[in-house]
């Protein structure tokens, strides 16, 4: 026979402390927003170079598509939480410590960047080349076909691709925060889990679920009017 499981203290809120709940809270924000920022201009450099040196024929190119692509592929594969214990030593000479909210980022943003990388270069592909073609022919050079072209016709992916990586680096300040980094994650683990606290846990749980449906309910905005705006020019 199983045993029956008492779901009253998942409903038992006497122990969570709405200051704590509101610093974690803060912390997760300010992870997920400090290290968006960042992960948005090199996520947004490198997808740019490998769409641009991606079937080239220089040797320069191919040097620059293998290189940065490998190291696309190895970041992004590396599981983060894996990945934040190989770069303690890195964060420590970045930033000076290696607990704390501020010593995540430096693993947020390497986990993140090059998977976001890889949206941006897939949203420059889906673009028509006739567009891109006929830029040029009327003089246009590399950096406005970027600017005017690259830029305008793929934001609708790169918006929506910038909200599934928000949404990720929310979930990995979850995990960041069980090895010490703050946030919500800490909170969900340390009060709740390690104390027996669940009523803590719950709270925590959905804080953070919350967070993701705003995300998501801004990105679905901002990639609606981005298409409206792409059809009315």
């Amino acid at each position: 026979m199983l045993n029956k499981i008492d779901f009253s203290a998942y409903l038992d809120f006497s122990t969570v402390d709405p200051e704590k709940i509101k610093t974690a809270t803060l912390q997760t924000l300010g992870m997920t927003a400090g290290s968006l920022l960042l992960v948005f201009i090199l996520g947004l450099v490198l997808g740019l170079v490998l769409y641009e040196t991606n079937g080239k024929n220089t040797k320069l190119a191919k040097f620059f598509y293998w290189f940065v692509s490998i190291l696309v592929n190895v970041f992004r594969s590396v599981p983060f939480i894996i990945l934040i214990v190989l770069l303690i030593p890195v964060t420590k000479a970045l930033v000076g410590k290696i607990m704390g909210p501020t010593a995540a980022l430096p693993a947020l943003i390497i986990s993140a960047a090059p998977f976001y990388a890889r949206m941006v270069e897939i949203g420059f592909r889906e673009i028509d080349k006739g567009v891109i073609e006929a830029a040029e022919a009327m003089g246009a050079n590399k950096f406005q076909v970027i600017y005017k072209v690259l830029l305008p016709e793929s934001l609708p992916a790169i918006v929506s691709g910038i909200t599934v990586t928000a949404i990720s680096l929310v979930g990995y300040t979850a995990m960041a925060g069980v090895i010490g980094a703050g946030g919500l994650g800490n909170l969900a683990y340390l009060e709740g889990f390690q104390r027996n606290q669940m009523g803590v846990t719950v709270v925590a749980t959905f804080i953070i679920l919350v967070i993701v449906f705003a995300i998501q309910l801004l990105g679905d905005f901002a990639v609606k009017k981005n298409r409206q705006a792409l059809i009315l020019n």
